[in-house]
Protein backbone atom coordinates (compact mmCIF):
# COMPACT_ATOMS: atom_id res chain seq x y z
CA UNK A 1 0.00 0.00 0.00
CA UNK A 2 1.31 3.39 -1.27
CA UNK A 3 1.93 5.87 1.64
CA UNK A 4 0.56 9.27 -0.41
CA UNK A 5 2.17 11.46 2.53
CA UNK A 6 5.60 10.33 2.01
CA UNK A 7 7.49 12.82 -0.30
CA UNK A 8 10.77 12.00 -2.62
CA UNK A 9 13.20 15.34 -2.08
CA UNK A 10 11.64 18.43 -4.16
CA UNK A 11 14.32 19.01 -7.93
CA UNK A 12 15.58 22.33 -8.40
CA UNK A 13 13.60 24.76 -9.57
CA UNK A 14 12.85 23.84 -12.95
CA UNK A 15 13.59 26.38 -16.11
CA UNK A 16 9.85 26.49 -17.37
CA UNK A 17 9.48 28.98 -14.25
CA UNK A 18 12.84 30.79 -14.94
CA UNK A 19 13.62 31.04 -17.82
CA UNK A 20 12.66 33.81 -20.33
CA UNK A 21 9.80 33.23 -22.37
CA UNK A 22 11.07 33.46 -26.15
CA UNK A 23 14.22 31.14 -25.69
CA UNK A 24 12.55 29.11 -23.29
CA UNK A 25 9.68 28.22 -25.75
CA UNK A 26 11.89 28.04 -28.47
CA UNK A 27 13.71 25.23 -27.01
CA UNK A 28 10.68 23.48 -25.62
CA UNK A 29 8.99 23.79 -29.29
CA UNK A 30 11.69 24.04 -31.97
CA UNK A 31 13.20 20.22 -31.20
CA UNK A 32 9.59 19.40 -31.48
CA UNK A 33 8.78 21.39 -34.69
CA UNK A 34 11.61 19.68 -36.21
CA UNK A 35 10.55 15.94 -35.40
CA UNK A 36 7.10 16.73 -36.17
CA UNK A 37 8.09 18.09 -39.91
CA UNK A 38 10.03 14.79 -39.88
CA UNK A 39 6.87 13.00 -38.37
CA UNK A 40 4.68 14.78 -41.63
CA UNK A 41 7.77 13.63 -43.69
CA UNK A 42 7.70 10.02 -43.56
CA UNK A 43 3.59 10.14 -43.74
CA UNK A 44 3.79 11.49 -46.92
CA UNK A 45 6.50 8.98 -47.95
CA UNK A 46 3.96 6.82 -47.15
CA UNK A 47 1.45 8.03 -49.40
CA UNK A 48 4.13 8.80 -52.21
CA UNK A 49 5.98 5.05 -52.70
CA UNK A 50 1.87 3.40 -52.24
CA UNK A 51 0.80 5.96 -55.17
CA UNK A 52 3.10 3.94 -57.28
CA UNK A 53 1.55 0.77 -56.57
CA UNK A 54 -2.50 1.93 -58.07
CA UNK A 55 -4.61 4.82 -56.97
CA UNK A 56 -6.74 2.09 -55.40
CA UNK A 57 -3.44 1.67 -52.97
CA UNK A 58 -3.62 5.27 -52.47
CA UNK A 59 -7.05 5.38 -51.37
CA UNK A 60 -6.56 2.46 -49.17
CA UNK A 61 -4.26 4.37 -47.13
CA UNK A 62 -6.69 7.60 -47.54
CA UNK A 63 -9.62 5.43 -46.29
CA UNK A 64 -7.75 4.03 -43.38
CA UNK A 65 -6.72 7.69 -41.99
CA UNK A 66 -9.79 7.79 -39.80
CA UNK A 67 -8.33 4.69 -37.73
CA UNK A 68 -5.17 5.90 -37.92
CA UNK A 69 -6.05 9.45 -36.14
CA UNK A 70 -8.50 7.41 -33.43
CA UNK A 71 -5.35 6.33 -31.89
CA UNK A 72 -3.15 9.87 -32.46
CA UNK A 73 -6.30 10.84 -30.62
CA UNK A 74 -5.96 8.77 -27.69
CA UNK A 75 -2.25 8.46 -27.58
CA UNK A 76 -2.12 12.33 -27.85
CA UNK A 77 -5.35 13.26 -24.91
CA UNK A 78 -3.78 10.89 -22.69
CA UNK A 79 -0.36 12.68 -22.81
CA UNK A 80 -2.28 16.21 -22.35
CA UNK A 81 -3.87 14.47 -19.39
CA UNK A 82 -0.89 13.35 -17.93
CA UNK A 83 1.37 15.64 -19.28
CA UNK A 84 -0.85 18.73 -17.28
CA UNK A 85 -0.47 16.86 -14.23
CA UNK A 86 2.57 15.98 -14.46
CA UNK A 87 3.65 19.74 -15.21
CA UNK A 88 1.25 21.34 -13.02
CA UNK A 89 2.80 19.22 -10.30
CA UNK A 90 5.90 19.92 -10.63
CA UNK A 91 5.12 23.43 -10.41
CA UNK A 92 3.69 23.20 -7.35
CA UNK A 93 6.69 21.15 -6.03
CA UNK A 94 4.26 17.42 -5.34
CA UNK A 95 6.62 15.13 -6.52
CA UNK A 96 5.41 12.35 -5.40
CA UNK A 97 2.15 12.97 -7.60
CA UNK A 98 3.82 13.60 -9.98
CA UNK A 99 5.68 10.59 -10.13
CA UNK A 100 2.58 8.89 -9.86
CA UNK A 101 0.96 10.57 -12.66
CA UNK A 102 3.79 9.29 -15.01
CA UNK A 103 3.75 5.52 -13.62
CA UNK A 104 -0.25 5.62 -13.97
CA UNK A 105 0.32 7.13 -17.19
CA UNK A 106 2.41 3.94 -18.92
CA UNK A 107 -0.28 2.24 -17.73
CA UNK A 108 -3.10 3.43 -19.41
CA UNK A 109 -1.33 4.19 -22.40
CA UNK A 110 -0.31 -0.10 -22.26
CA UNK A 111 -4.07 -0.76 -21.59
CA UNK A 112 -4.88 1.84 -24.27
CA UNK A 113 -2.45 -0.67 -26.85
CA UNK A 114 -4.34 -4.01 -25.75
CA UNK A 115 -7.90 -2.58 -26.79
CA UNK A 116 -6.83 -1.11 -30.37
CA UNK A 117 -5.13 -4.22 -31.11
CA UNK A 118 -8.04 -6.44 -30.32
CA UNK A 119 -10.30 -3.59 -32.46
CA UNK A 120 -8.20 -3.67 -35.65
CA UNK A 121 -7.77 -7.55 -35.84
CA UNK A 122 -11.51 -7.95 -35.39
CA UNK A 123 -13.46 -4.47 -37.23
CA UNK A 124 -10.74 -3.59 -40.03
CA UNK A 125 -12.16 -5.17 -42.47
CA UNK A 126 -15.85 -4.78 -41.65
CA UNK A 127 -15.07 -0.47 -41.43
CA UNK A 128 -13.36 -0.71 -45.10
CA UNK A 129 -16.98 -2.19 -46.57
CA UNK A 130 -18.78 0.38 -44.78
CA UNK A 131 -16.98 2.93 -46.97
CA UNK A 132 -16.56 1.09 -50.38
CA UNK A 133 -17.22 -1.72 -52.47
CA UNK A 134 -13.87 -1.84 -54.69
CA UNK A 135 -12.53 -4.39 -54.04
CA UNK A 136 -8.48 -3.87 -54.31
CA UNK A 137 -9.03 -0.96 -51.93
CA UNK A 138 -10.94 -2.89 -49.49
CA UNK A 139 -8.29 -5.83 -49.71
CA UNK A 140 -5.24 -3.22 -49.20
CA UNK A 141 -7.05 -1.45 -46.56
CA UNK A 142 -7.44 -4.44 -44.21
CA UNK A 143 -4.01 -5.36 -44.44
CA UNK A 144 -2.85 -1.90 -43.70
CA UNK A 145 -5.06 -0.90 -40.73
CA UNK A 146 -4.88 -4.86 -39.12
CA UNK A 147 -1.02 -4.26 -38.59
CA UNK A 148 -0.90 -0.53 -37.81
CA UNK A 149 -3.60 -1.02 -35.34
CA UNK A 150 -2.61 -4.65 -34.33
CA UNK A 151 0.67 -3.60 -32.91
CA UNK A 152 -0.60 -0.58 -31.99
CA UNK A 153 1.94 -1.12 -28.49
CA UNK A 154 4.54 0.73 -30.89
CA UNK A 155 2.53 3.83 -31.64
CA UNK A 156 1.39 3.99 -27.58
CA UNK A 157 4.73 3.38 -25.98
CA UNK A 158 5.96 5.97 -27.95
CA UNK A 159 3.44 8.64 -27.24
CA UNK A 160 3.50 7.82 -23.68
CA UNK A 161 8.08 8.36 -22.77
CA UNK A 162 7.34 11.09 -25.56
CA UNK A 163 5.09 13.04 -23.71
CA UNK A 164 7.40 12.48 -20.50
CA UNK A 165 10.40 13.85 -21.75
CA UNK A 166 8.40 17.27 -22.96
CA UNK A 167 6.45 17.48 -19.77
CA UNK A 168 10.17 17.88 -17.75
CA UNK A 169 11.16 20.09 -20.66
CA UNK A 170 13.55 17.79 -21.99
CA UNK A 171 12.22 18.29 -25.66
CA UNK A 172 15.73 17.66 -27.74
CA UNK A 173 15.36 13.64 -26.07
CA UNK A 174 12.15 13.82 -27.37
CA UNK A 175 12.85 14.81 -30.84
CA UNK A 176 15.64 12.44 -31.02
CA UNK A 177 13.26 9.31 -30.27
CA UNK A 178 10.70 10.68 -32.96
CA UNK A 179 13.67 11.31 -35.77
CA UNK A 180 15.17 8.22 -35.47
CA UNK A 181 11.27 6.45 -35.66
CA UNK A 182 10.85 8.30 -38.68
CA UNK A 183 14.11 7.64 -40.17
CA UNK A 184 13.39 3.34 -40.02
CA UNK A 185 10.16 4.00 -41.31
CA UNK A 186 11.74 6.28 -44.60
CA UNK A 187 14.09 3.96 -45.08
CA UNK A 188 12.16 0.66 -44.58
CA UNK A 189 8.93 1.54 -46.79
CA UNK A 190 10.14 1.34 -50.33
CA UNK A 191 12.48 -1.83 -49.43
CA UNK A 192 9.12 -3.50 -47.90
CA UNK A 193 6.83 -2.13 -50.18
CA UNK A 194 8.59 -2.45 -53.22
CA UNK A 195 10.60 -5.79 -52.25
CA UNK A 196 14.04 -4.47 -52.17
CA UNK A 197 17.25 -6.66 -51.18
CA UNK A 198 16.22 -9.72 -51.18
CA UNK A 199 12.83 -9.15 -48.68
CA UNK A 200 9.56 -9.89 -50.04
CA UNK A 201 7.22 -7.41 -52.09
CA UNK A 202 4.31 -6.52 -49.39
CA UNK A 203 3.11 -3.66 -51.08
CA UNK A 204 0.59 -1.81 -48.46
CA UNK A 205 1.52 -3.82 -46.01
CA UNK A 206 5.28 -3.03 -46.27
CA UNK A 207 4.01 0.32 -45.23
CA UNK A 208 2.44 -0.51 -42.23
CA UNK A 209 5.25 -3.22 -41.08
CA UNK A 210 7.85 -0.14 -42.09
CA UNK A 211 5.40 2.07 -39.49
CA UNK A 212 4.92 -0.12 -36.64
CA UNK A 213 8.89 -1.26 -36.64
CA UNK A 214 10.07 2.42 -36.87
CA UNK A 215 7.57 3.11 -34.04
CA UNK A 216 8.36 0.31 -31.74
CA UNK A 217 12.11 1.17 -31.71
CA UNK A 218 11.28 5.06 -31.08
CA UNK A 219 9.40 3.48 -27.86
CA UNK A 220 12.47 1.69 -26.44
CA UNK A 221 14.60 4.69 -27.21
CA UNK A 222 12.40 6.58 -25.27
CA UNK A 223 12.29 4.51 -22.26
CA UNK A 224 15.69 4.29 -22.28
CA UNK A 225 16.03 8.31 -22.11
CA UNK A 226 13.83 8.78 -19.68
CA UNK A 227 15.12 6.55 -17.48
CA UNK A 228 18.92 7.77 -18.36
CA UNK A 229 18.03 11.49 -18.32
CA UNK A 230 14.87 12.41 -16.96
CA UNK A 231 15.23 12.99 -13.05
CA UNK A 232 12.42 14.93 -12.60
CA UNK A 233 10.23 11.80 -12.66
CA UNK A 234 11.32 8.50 -11.21
CA UNK A 235 9.43 5.42 -13.39
CA UNK A 236 9.53 1.99 -11.14
CA UNK A 237 8.05 -1.20 -12.22
CA UNK A 238 5.76 -1.84 -9.16
CA UNK A 239 4.22 1.89 -9.62
CA UNK A 240 3.50 0.92 -13.29
CA UNK A 241 -0.44 0.62 -11.65
CA UNK A 242 -3.73 2.08 -11.85
CA UNK A 243 -4.43 4.92 -9.41
CA UNK A 244 -7.69 6.12 -9.56
CA UNK A 245 -7.21 9.68 -8.54
CA UNK A 246 -4.52 10.26 -10.82
CA UNK A 247 -6.06 8.13 -13.69
CA UNK A 248 -9.60 10.59 -13.22
CA UNK A 249 -7.47 13.54 -13.28
CA UNK A 250 -5.46 12.61 -16.33
CA UNK A 251 -8.71 11.69 -18.33
CA UNK A 252 -10.73 14.79 -16.76
CA UNK A 253 -8.30 17.03 -19.35
CA UNK A 254 -7.41 14.39 -21.85
CA UNK A 255 -10.98 13.23 -22.42
CA UNK A 256 -12.38 16.34 -24.01
CA UNK A 257 -8.29 16.06 -26.45
CA UNK A 258 -9.21 12.44 -27.28
CA UNK A 259 -12.63 13.41 -28.60
CA UNK A 260 -11.30 16.58 -29.91
CA UNK A 261 -9.30 14.14 -32.33
CA UNK A 262 -11.68 11.69 -32.34
CA UNK A 263 -14.31 13.91 -34.30
CA UNK A 264 -11.83 13.99 -36.70
CA UNK A 265 -12.53 10.52 -37.97
CA UNK A 266 -15.61 10.93 -37.54
CA UNK A 267 -15.35 14.25 -39.74
CA UNK A 268 -12.81 12.09 -41.89
CA UNK A 269 -15.23 9.17 -42.59
CA UNK A 270 -18.37 11.28 -43.44
CA UNK A 271 -16.22 13.58 -45.66
CA UNK A 272 -14.53 10.19 -47.39
CA UNK A 273 -18.57 8.92 -47.89
CA UNK A 274 -19.32 12.44 -49.08
CA UNK A 275 -17.05 12.54 -51.78
CA UNK A 276 -16.79 9.52 -53.04
CA UNK A 277 -20.11 10.12 -54.07
CA UNK A 278 -18.72 12.44 -56.64
CA UNK A 279 -15.56 10.00 -57.60
CA UNK A 280 -13.02 7.81 -56.01
CA UNK A 281 -10.49 10.47 -57.29
CA UNK A 282 -12.00 12.82 -55.14
CA UNK A 283 -11.19 10.86 -52.10
CA UNK A 284 -7.69 10.41 -53.28
CA UNK A 285 -7.04 13.72 -53.75
CA UNK A 286 -8.53 14.31 -49.66
CA UNK A 287 -6.04 11.77 -48.67
CA UNK A 288 -3.21 13.68 -50.52
CA UNK A 289 -4.55 17.39 -48.99
CA UNK A 290 -4.28 15.25 -45.22
CA UNK A 291 -0.45 14.16 -46.02
CA UNK A 292 0.62 17.66 -47.55
CA UNK A 293 -0.88 19.92 -44.76
CA UNK A 294 0.49 18.31 -41.76
CA UNK A 295 3.75 19.80 -43.56
CA UNK A 296 1.39 22.91 -42.63
CA UNK A 297 -0.30 21.83 -39.17
CA UNK A 298 2.64 19.68 -37.44
CA UNK A 299 5.11 22.67 -36.84
CA UNK A 300 2.03 23.94 -35.47
CA UNK A 301 1.18 21.01 -32.96
CA UNK A 302 5.22 20.91 -32.27
CA UNK A 303 4.64 24.78 -31.60
CA UNK A 304 1.65 23.67 -29.56
CA UNK A 305 3.06 21.11 -27.06
CA UNK A 306 5.93 23.14 -26.50
CA UNK A 307 3.93 25.69 -24.67
CA UNK A 308 1.54 23.33 -22.41
CA UNK A 309 4.03 22.39 -20.34
CA UNK A 310 5.23 26.08 -19.93
CA UNK A 311 1.60 26.91 -19.39
CA UNK A 312 0.71 24.32 -16.88
CA UNK A 313 3.80 24.88 -15.12
CA UNK A 314 3.49 28.63 -14.41
CA UNK A 315 -0.03 28.17 -13.85
CA UNK A 316 0.82 26.07 -10.86
CA UNK A 317 3.47 28.27 -9.80
CA UNK A 318 1.13 31.38 -9.88
CA UNK A 319 2.58 32.93 -12.79
CA UNK A 320 0.14 34.48 -14.84
CA UNK A 321 2.28 36.79 -16.38
CA UNK A 322 4.42 34.14 -17.63
CA UNK A 323 1.55 32.30 -18.79
CA UNK A 324 -0.14 35.44 -20.81
CA UNK A 325 3.39 36.28 -22.43
CA UNK A 326 3.48 32.18 -23.48
CA UNK A 327 -0.11 32.83 -25.21
CA UNK A 328 0.96 35.89 -27.08
CA UNK A 329 4.55 34.55 -28.86
CA UNK A 330 3.01 30.96 -29.88
CA UNK A 331 0.00 32.13 -31.08
CA UNK A 332 2.27 35.22 -33.04
CA UNK A 333 4.13 32.40 -34.41
CA UNK A 334 1.40 29.80 -34.97
CA UNK A 335 -0.45 32.50 -37.38
CA UNK A 336 2.90 33.20 -39.19
CA UNK A 337 3.87 29.17 -40.37
CA UNK A 338 0.03 28.98 -41.24
CA UNK A 339 0.19 32.02 -43.93
CA UNK A 340 3.22 30.50 -45.04
CA UNK A 341 1.43 27.73 -45.41
CA UNK A 342 -1.79 28.85 -47.26
CA UNK A 343 0.49 30.96 -49.56
CA UNK A 344 2.49 27.53 -50.66
CA UNK A 345 -1.14 25.59 -51.20
CA UNK A 346 -2.44 28.80 -53.51
CA UNK A 347 0.79 29.22 -55.41
CA UNK A 348 2.13 25.82 -55.78
CA UNK A 349 -1.07 23.32 -55.54
CA UNK A 350 0.19 21.14 -59.33
CA UNK A 351 3.57 21.14 -57.89
CA UNK A 352 2.01 19.77 -54.03
CA UNK A 353 -0.06 17.13 -55.77
CA UNK A 354 2.82 15.82 -58.37
CA UNK A 355 4.41 14.00 -55.09
CA UNK A 356 1.10 11.44 -55.21
CA UNK A 357 1.97 10.49 -59.31
CA UNK A 358 -1.67 12.02 -60.10
CA UNK A 359 -3.94 11.18 -62.98
CA UNK A 360 -5.30 14.56 -65.02
CA UNK A 361 -8.74 14.45 -62.78
CA UNK A 362 -6.63 14.02 -59.58
CA UNK A 363 -4.64 17.29 -60.87
CA UNK A 364 -7.96 19.06 -61.73
CA UNK A 365 -10.11 18.45 -58.52
CA UNK A 366 -6.77 19.21 -56.37
CA UNK A 367 -5.22 21.94 -57.68
CA UNK A 368 -8.67 23.77 -56.93
CA UNK A 369 -8.99 22.03 -53.25
CA UNK A 370 -5.80 22.43 -51.87
CA UNK A 371 -6.67 26.48 -52.85
CA UNK A 372 -9.95 26.83 -51.32
CA UNK A 373 -8.95 24.43 -48.43
CA UNK A 374 -5.93 26.89 -47.59
CA UNK A 375 -7.69 29.73 -46.51
CA UNK A 376 -9.12 28.00 -43.55
CA UNK A 377 -4.90 28.02 -42.45
CA UNK A 378 -5.10 31.68 -41.96
CA UNK A 379 -7.44 31.21 -38.92
CA UNK A 380 -6.38 27.84 -37.42
CA UNK A 381 -3.24 28.61 -36.22
CA UNK A 382 -4.92 31.05 -33.34
CA UNK A 383 -7.85 28.29 -33.09
CA UNK A 384 -5.27 25.16 -32.08
CA UNK A 385 -3.16 27.56 -29.67
CA UNK A 386 -6.20 29.00 -27.61
CA UNK A 387 -7.74 25.20 -27.52
CA UNK A 388 -4.94 23.80 -25.67
CA UNK A 389 -4.17 26.84 -23.51
CA UNK A 390 -7.84 25.91 -22.20
CA UNK A 391 -6.45 22.75 -22.07
CA UNK A 392 -3.10 23.27 -19.93
CA UNK A 393 -5.58 25.71 -17.56
CA UNK A 394 -8.02 22.90 -16.91
CA UNK A 395 -10.80 24.50 -18.59
CA UNK A 396 -10.92 21.34 -21.08
CA UNK A 397 -14.37 21.44 -21.83
CA UNK A 398 -14.70 24.96 -23.80
CA UNK A 399 -12.04 23.52 -26.20
CA UNK A 400 -14.34 19.92 -26.49
CA UNK A 401 -17.21 22.51 -27.35
CA UNK A 402 -15.20 24.35 -29.85
CA UNK A 403 -14.38 21.14 -31.55
CA UNK A 404 -17.44 19.40 -32.00
CA UNK A 405 -19.17 22.96 -33.33
CA UNK A 406 -16.28 23.19 -35.85
CA UNK A 407 -15.74 19.85 -37.53
CA UNK A 408 -19.95 18.21 -36.57
CA UNK A 409 -21.71 21.14 -36.80
CA UNK A 410 -20.36 23.27 -39.03
CA UNK A 411 -17.82 21.43 -41.55
CA UNK A 412 -19.97 17.94 -41.82
CA UNK A 413 -23.14 20.11 -42.51
CA UNK A 414 -21.96 22.33 -44.92
CA UNK A 415 -20.28 19.51 -46.78
CA UNK A 416 -23.58 18.21 -47.50
CA UNK A 417 -25.39 21.11 -48.48
CA UNK A 418 -22.83 22.27 -50.93
CA UNK A 419 -22.41 18.76 -52.27
CA UNK A 420 -26.15 19.26 -52.68
CA UNK A 421 -25.37 21.43 -55.36
CA UNK A 422 -24.06 18.90 -57.46
CA UNK A 423 -20.68 20.85 -58.03
CA UNK A 424 -17.41 19.59 -55.99
CA UNK A 425 -15.66 22.45 -56.46
CA UNK A 426 -18.10 24.02 -54.09
CA UNK A 427 -17.63 20.94 -51.27
CA UNK A 428 -14.40 22.78 -50.16
CA UNK A 429 -15.63 25.85 -48.74
CA UNK A 430 -16.64 23.97 -45.92
CA UNK A 431 -13.12 24.71 -44.40
CA UNK A 432 -12.87 27.89 -44.48
CA UNK A 433 -16.97 28.04 -43.29
CA UNK A 434 -16.12 25.73 -40.35
CA UNK A 435 -12.94 27.55 -39.10
CA UNK A 436 -14.64 30.61 -38.91
CA UNK A 437 -17.25 29.17 -36.40
CA UNK A 438 -14.37 27.96 -34.69
CA UNK A 439 -12.53 31.44 -34.64
CA UNK A 440 -15.57 32.96 -32.73
CA UNK A 441 -15.65 30.50 -30.72
CA UNK A 442 -11.59 30.44 -29.59
CA UNK A 443 -11.93 34.44 -28.89
CA UNK A 444 -14.98 33.78 -26.16
CA UNK A 445 -13.30 30.59 -24.51
CA UNK A 446 -10.05 31.63 -24.17
CA UNK A 447 -11.13 35.34 -22.54
CA UNK A 448 -13.46 33.32 -20.44
CA UNK A 449 -10.65 30.60 -19.36
CA UNK A 450 -8.05 33.76 -18.81
CA UNK A 451 -10.80 35.42 -16.35
CA UNK A 452 -11.45 32.30 -14.27
CA UNK A 453 -7.89 31.96 -14.10
CA UNK A 454 -7.15 35.15 -12.41
CA UNK A 455 -9.93 34.88 -10.54
CA UNK A 456 -8.26 31.49 -9.04
CA UNK A 457 -5.29 33.12 -8.32
CA UNK A 458 -6.62 36.41 -6.99
CA UNK A 459 -8.24 34.40 -4.60
CA UNK A 460 -5.53 32.38 -3.30
CA UNK A 461 -2.87 35.29 -3.10
CA UNK A 462 -5.55 37.17 -1.20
Amino acid sequence: MKNNNLQSPAPQENKMGTMPIAPLLAGMAVPMMISMLVQALYNIVDSVFVAQISQDALNAVSLAFPLQNLMIAVGGGTGVGMNALLSRSLGEKKQDLADRAANTGIFVFLVSAVVFGVCGILLARPFFLAQTDIQPIVDYGTDYARICLGLSIGIFSQFCFERLLQSTGRTVYSMITQLIGAVINIILDPILIFGLFGFPRLEVAGAAVATVFGQIVAAFIGLWMNLRFNKDIHIRLRSIRPDRAVVREIYRVGVPSIVMQSIGSIMTFGMNKILISFTDTATAVFGAYFKLQSFIFMPVFGLNNGMVPIISYNYGAVRLDRVRDTIKLTATVATVIMVIGCSAFNLIPGVLLGFFSPSAEMLSIGTVALRVISYSFLLAGFDIIAGSVCQAIGNPVHTLICSVCRQLVALLPAAWLLAQTGKLDLVWFCFPISELVSLVLSIIFLRKTMRSAEAKIAALQG
